[in-house]
């Protein structure tokens, strides 16, 4: 996670909420807002909290049933502040019920990213009674050792024994200093290496990455470094995942560096690669094919859009179903203090599943796809005839349906070089569009008049990406919520993730195909129901 200059107070508010109704904004907790534009961008199906400042995905662990999901989090006011971990627990990754803060600032700093490991065998002795403790791995960061110019990151342990609902710092902390005066020193994702029995650290240490591992969670030492002369490089590099990944219809594993990057996506700010190869215990070496592909074509990103950052995966899932599940900060770091809401800010993507396939002519390309459980939210589904399209073709839906749907799309190419895609309106002219140019192979996400855009310079835009499928039929799924739209193009290989304010909901869905002809292969909008917020639990440390 990236921070804000200055130095942040770390008193901590009390924050006492009685109904999803009864949100708290800057204000004094008395004080409560008016809810119209907060309310009127607040997810039906995405996470967000009830109240105040999130962003970074963190500690993310399945355990007994139950998905955690910690979160960087201010409970002091809607924009970046004294970080904190805030919780959050699902039993279908849909319907969440927040939970006490987490993890606090103390003596040691403010608790920046991180990650959380069930310690099965108690090698960390910090279980008790046969109990095995979930512990989580964070980075403390202090700022008058910044101010100080001396190193402000290291990293440090705390432990639960009760299912992740109460938490005690390790005494011992901090477990992890840099030991070469690096400012940049943050974001450990730990797991549990079984071939060479130990924990391994995967580190976000300034343009690169480093690995450190360890027997107990406690002593740590480096094992190797990724990245020098690798990828962006005029950024900051945060949030590593380090994560095996069978290729899809082989038999064959490969391993998966997920890095983020702030600045220095393909479209501007915040985004997060990916490298593919093989690790041993130690070492990560990336596959030659994969690098011959990357630097032939450039960066690997996860997703395309502008607002899908810090993702990571979640632990403890190879026992149920080996599936690999990541979700994201559904924000950038360009404008994410500037969105139009008051009394909570941000909110997460969609959990989504990641796969690995092997291209023709050689390398990997991640693709990801919402997860399956998101079905359960879809009510009956519209389906539209196959047509033939010149121009543009309404689709007669239910205004109040289009603000919380999923729409799939597929158009063969047929004449010429057209643009085919779709563009949602509504009374106040407000105008979002997506296409795909089959003359340029790329896929156009606009929402330079989308709404409400002028809050921040960097907001509005024209987002590119580049279509890695082959093939005449362009196939298209959308996930449309109030302040988002999630695009999983050709099945998933490409995902471009785009944050929306309209002035008010979409009404109308047109279809449009410009430049040439192509042929509507199958429509079909299906109403995806609303995640009712649970009441936040009073929260007082």
């Amino acid at each position: 996670m990236i921070f804000s200059p200055g130095k942040a107070s770390i008193h901590l508010a009390a924050i006492a909420l009685s109904s999803a109704s009864s949100l708290l904004a800057d204000q004094p907790a008395e004080k409560q807002p008016a809810p119209a534009q907060s309310e009127q961008y607040r997810p039906a199906y995405h996470f967000t909290p009830q109240a105040h400042w999130m962003n970074d995905p963190n500690g993310l662990i399945y355990d007994n049933g139950v998905y955690h999901l910690f979160y960087q989090y201010n409970p002091e006011a809607s924009v970046w502040g004294p970080m904190h971990w805030g919780h959050a627990t699902s039993q279908d990754l849909l319907h969440w019920k927040e939970r006490p803060i987490a993890l606090a600032p103390d003596a040691l700093g403010t608790i920046f990213s991180g990650s959380a490991v069930l310690d099965r065998d108690n090698t960390s002795g910090l279980g008790k009674n046969g109990r095995a403790p979930m512990v989580a791995i964070f980075t403390y960061h202090q700022e008058d050792a910044l101010k100080a110019d001396q190193p402000p990151q290291s990293q440090g342990l705390a432990y639960s024994l009760d299912g992740g609902e109460n938490w005690i710092k390790y005494a011992g902390n901090p477990v992890l200093r840099p030991d070469n005066g690096q400012k940049d020193f943050r974001d450990p994702k730990v797991f549990w290496h079984a071939p060479s029995r130990r924990w391994v650290m995967a580190l976000a240490v300034g343009d690169h990455s480093e690995f450190f591992g360890s027997a107990d969670l406690k002593q740590w030492r480096r094992l190797s470094s990724f990245g020098a002369g690798l990828g962006p490089h005029g950024a900051v590099w945060e949030c590593p995942d380090l994560l095996p990944l069978r290729v899809a219809g082989t038999h064959k594993t490969k391993w998966v560096l997920i890095q983020s990057f702030n600045p220095g996506g393909p479209n501007g700010g915040s985004a997060t690669q990916y490298f593919v190869g093989d690790f041993d215990g130690k070492t990560f070496k990336m596959d030659p094919d994969f690098a011959r592909k990357m630097q032939s074509s450039g960066p690997r990103w996860l997703d395309w859009g502008r607002d899908n950052y810090a993702g990571v995966t979640w632990s403890g899932l190879q026992r149920r179903d080996g599936r690999a599940l990541l979700i994201g900060w559904m924000n950038n770091w360009d404008y994410g203090e500037k969105t139009p809401t008051k009394a909570w800010r941000s909110a997460m993507t969609l959990p989504r599943e990641l796969s690995l396939h092997q291209e023709s002519g050689g390398g990997y390309a991640l693709h990801s796809l919402p997860v399956r459980e998101i079905k359960r939210l879809e009510g009956k589904a519209l389906t539209f005839n196959p047509r033939k399209l010149s121009s543009e073709y309404k689709l007669p839906l239910a205004k109040s349906m289009i603000s919380q749907s999923r729409l799939d799309l597929a158009f063969a190419i047929e004449t010429g070089h057209p643009k085919v895609g779709f563009e949602m309106t509504n009374s106040l002219g407000d105008s979002y569009r997506f296409g795909y140019d089959s003359s340029a192979k790329t896929f156009v996400s606009d929402r330079m008049a989308s709404g409400n855009v002028d809050f921040s310079p960097k907001f509005a835009s024209i987002d590119k990406a580049p279509r890695s499928a082959q093939g005449r039929i362009v196939r298209m799924s959308f996930y449309i919520d109030h302040s988002s739209i999630e695009a999983f193009l050709d099945r998933g290989a490409t995902v471009m993730t785009t944050a929306l304010f309209p002035r008010l909901p979409y009404t109308h869905i047109n279809l449009f195909v410009e430049g040439g002809r192509a042929r509507l292969v199958s429509a079909r909008v299906w109403p995806v129901g609303k995640v009712t917020k649970p009441d936040l639990i009073a929260k007082r440390l």
